[in-house]
């Protein structure tokens, strides 16, 4: 312990700050308090909080490691401060959006599905695909006891499967049984001699056992019963089939999970059985994401009234002489319409034939030159029709190209073979206390709490003693998110779909989970997006934080948050240059009585004033009706143009829902074309009455780091010019590319323009630390030397 870091030092102490727009700030913050930063917007507090105080202790924390480590990160520049005393280690939790990766969920970020995989593996209870029973495992002693009880006295034909309904002519695998020295096997229920070059009809599905012993049961020969179960189970890979030589039933065994009436086996759970990141668990047809790509007819005809040769058919674009409309040309003299029939009007096998292929009946078009778009093999519509063709481009294509023109006509669409649970059948089939873990999964966070609650009433005392470590901690962690006001979410959710304060607050209950004492946490705004109702649980986890020995310094707006604080920090008075002093801070009954613009409001002695007439709007409304994604009920929205327009609600009551998952991408499609899939809905009316629809979210505005306000309103441009124009620029023939920071030239090569180095740490997040050569300014010497006005 750092003699800094230690916790009988009262405050955390910040002398002659001067990062950004802060103007030499001293301030002494309460550790082991809730302590907010607020102020007008611009006026520094992201500065104190993040670039100043956490910039300071990620750069300590870096000061750690060996001189070896240190050579491959760099330096970190201090900040722009004279002292911080009192300096504990710090976690900073932002407001950013988790994780883009489809396969990061709430129950991976949490680790609680993690948690759950290993009670799945460890205390579930398996069941038969085929027949909803209870499946069962022997041992070998429980095989020979069960076998002589069943069998005494009667002949049996001892089997070892080795093909179970599969194609192919096995003549390979004749042979090898052959020469392990087996005389006969089993093919498709009939004992056959196995003789050389033996095959079967390669086109058929087929079953094939090895007959590995054939012998009357007698209860006082167990040593001849003992040693050809053993060769069975080993020839078998722990599978037998007992066969009754009088009545021909078959009987079977194994010391894996199985089905005694059908035979079917699982292997042994382990935690990547219900990992959907894992090829031992995750769907094969959507390899675990729950989602697959395929064609969208609304795309490929989104109008009807067109015809062929005028473009109805997106993906064939206007008549052109080529093979594919040849192809359509040769279908449609089949059934009787031309290419300049609306397609409205076209019978629907002929367009099903052009859409899916033709299934029956002898080719319609038989020319030569019959190669895809791909040009990588010979190809017809008659083969699979368009949306085959689309799918091969989509999923095998080489070509970025024309992959891109695939996946404009392709939707995503929950896959049918997993519905959506992202995991294999087998995996879907071990349940606890009647669910299975996509079930769980599903689940909003509350109810699952419920349900783990009562958990251990549907298990055994066996199941019980293994379940109860891992238990503790999944409620342990479930009653973290429930105490940030996160209980509406499922495990299931992907982080990408979380808004940003979410994603925060996500982060701040698997923070609390981690039991971590003697750290200063830093917060961005975790109040935001969360409705009052829920506000007293996130503040109540913030000092639960606190109790447990942390400092939590919070960047906040919220009234409720700096009541409840122990300290607060006001900012301000103005933004940017008219900020950056610290103009009130104490305790709130002392707060309240200074003299500041928060103080005031805080106070109620300024408010809003909510006015007394309301805009009226055009006339013309916007009629959503019969929503009904996620939990939305049959939600029928009528909104009047020409307003402001609130949308409001608790936590996960489904605005987002509404508004983000069915409005917005309904009037998106009709707009603008897109294939932006929207979640059910009836019918929405009055799109006549807009020109276009802009959606504003929380997602960053750059797409790059390099992104700046100034290339983002593309005012950079002008600049660049302007620079031209300055006569050292003209004299020394600096065109505008001179000063950009993107392309090689003017810009500061070792950075590449981006002004800072992003270090990889491998086994640690990655370090950005200020590049040594042009100290952040991205450009050479040269092109620094160029000035405008001063």
């Amino acid at each position: 312990m750092t003699p800094e870091s230690d916790p009988e030092i009262p405050y955390l102490e910040v002398r002659g700050a001067r990062e950004h727009n802060l103007r030499n700030v001293d301030v002494r913050i309460p550790r082991n308090s809730l302590v907010v930063i607020t102020g007008v917007s611009g006026s520094g507090k992201s500065s104190l909080a993040f670039d100043t105080i956490y910039a300071e202790g990620q750069r300590r924390y870096m000061e750690t490691f060996s001189s070896y480590a240190q050579q491959f990160v760099g330096n970190m520049e201090r900040p722009d401060v004279e002292e911080i005393k009192g300096l504990s280690p710090v976690i900073s939790i932002e407001q950013k959006t988790t994780n883009k990766n489809p396969r990061s969920t709430v129950g991976t970020i949490t680790e609680i599905y993690d948690f759950m995989r290993l009670l799945f593996a460890r205390a579930s209870d398996a069941y038969s695909f085929e027949t909803g029973k209870k499946m069962v495992r022997f041992s070998e002693e429980q095989i020979i006891d069960n076998m002589v009880e069943r069998f005494n006295g009667r002949r049996v034909v001892l089997l070892a499967p080795v093909v179970r309904g599969r194609k192919g002519h096995y003549r390979e695998l004749f042979e090898q049984i052959r020469k392990q020295g087996y005389l006969k096997v089993r093919v498709d229920g009939e004992i056959l001699d196995l003789l050389p070059k033996m095959q079967v009809d390669r086109y058929k599905v087929h079953d094939i056992e090895i007959v590995v012993d054939r012998f009357r049961v007698d209860e006082h020969d167990r040593f001849r019963i003992t040693k050809s179960v053993q060769q069975a189970l080993k020839t078998g890979k722990q599978f037998i089939m007992v066969e009754d030589a009088d009545s021909g039933q078959l009987y079977n065994y194994s010391k894996k999970l199985m089905c005694t009436d059908t035979g079917i086996s699982y292997e042994e759970p382990s935690p990547n059985t219900f990992s959907f990141n894992s090829p031992y668990g995750a769907c094969p047809h959507c390899k675990g994401l729950g989602m697959v790509y395929e064609p969208d007819l609304s795309l490929i005809i989104p109008d009807n009234r067109k015809t062929i040769n005028n473009g109805g058919i997106l993906p064939l674009g206007e008549y052109r002489d080529n093979t594919l409309f040849k192809q359509a040309r040769a279908i449609a003299k089949h059934f009787k319409f031309t290419l300049s029939t609306p397609i409205k009007d076209i019978p629907e096998k002929g367009l099903n034939v052009i859409l899916y292929g033709n299934e029956e009946g002898k080719p319609l078009w038989n020319e030569p030159d019959a190669q895809d778009l791909s040009g990588d093999r010979w190809y017809t519509l008659e083969d699979g029709g368009l949306t085959h063709l689309l799918m091969r481009c989509f999923n095998e294509s080489i070509s970025e190209n024309m992959r891109r023109w695939a996946e404009d006509y392709m939707g995503k669409n929950v896959c049918d073979v997993c519905e959506g649970s992202r995991l294999k059948k087998e995996s879907l089939y071990f349940r606890i206390y009647e669910r299975n873990i996509a079930e769980l999964a599903q689940m909003d966070i509350q109810g699952l709490t419920r349900w783990f609650d009562s958990v251990e009433e549907g298990m055994d005392e066996q199941q019980q003693r293994i379940a109860r470590d891992v238990l503790k901690e999944i409620r342990a962690r479930l009653g973290f998110i429930n105490n940030v006001g996160l209980g509406y979410l499922s495990l299931n959710r992907t982080t990408r779909t979380l808004s940003g304060g979410e994603s925060q607050r996500i982060r701040l209950a698997t923070q609390i989970g981690s039991q971590l004492t003697g750290i200063t946490y830093i917060l961005d705004e975790p109040s935001i997006g969360l409705h009052q109702r829920d506000n007293l649980q996130l503040i109540e986890a913030l000092q639960e934080l606190r109790d447990t020995g942390n400092s939590v310094l919070v960047v906040e707006h919220d009234k409720e948050m700096m009541l409840q604080a122990d300290y607060i920090i006001d900012l301000g008075p103005g933004a940017g240059i008219h900020g950056g002093k610290v103009v009130a801070e104490g305790d709130p009954t002392t707060f309240l009585q200074q003299h500041s613009q928060t103080a005031a409001y805080l106070s109620n002695e300024r408010r809003i004033e909510v006015p007394e007439k309301r805009r009226p709007g055009n006339g013309q409304h916007l009629l959503l009706t019969g929503a009904t994604g996620n939990n939305l009920q049959q939600v029928d929205l009528k909104l009047p143009l020409g307003t402001l327009i609130c949308v409001t609600g608790v936590s996960g009551s489904g605005k987002s829902s509404l508004i983000n998952g069915t409005l917005y991408p309904v009037m998106k499609r009709h707009y603008y074309r897109s294939t932006a899939s929207a979640l059910p809905y009836v019918n929405l009316a009055g799109l006549e009455h807009i020109d276009k629809v802009i959606e504003i979210d929380q997602s960053p505005i750059g797409r790059t780091p390099r992104s700046n306000p100034a290339t983002y309103i593309n005012v950079f441009s002008e600049i660049r010019n302007l620079f031209t124009l300055v006569p050292e620029s003209k004299i020394r023939g600096y065109k505008a590319g001179r000063f950009s920071f993107n392309v090689k030239g003017g810009r500061c090569e070792h950075c590449e323009g981006g002004g800072a180095r992003v270090i990889e740490m491998n086994f640690l997040p990655d370090v950005e630390v200020e590049c040594e050569v042009c100290r952040g300014k991205r450009y050479n010497r040269e092109t620094l030397e160029i000035y405008y006005k001063g």
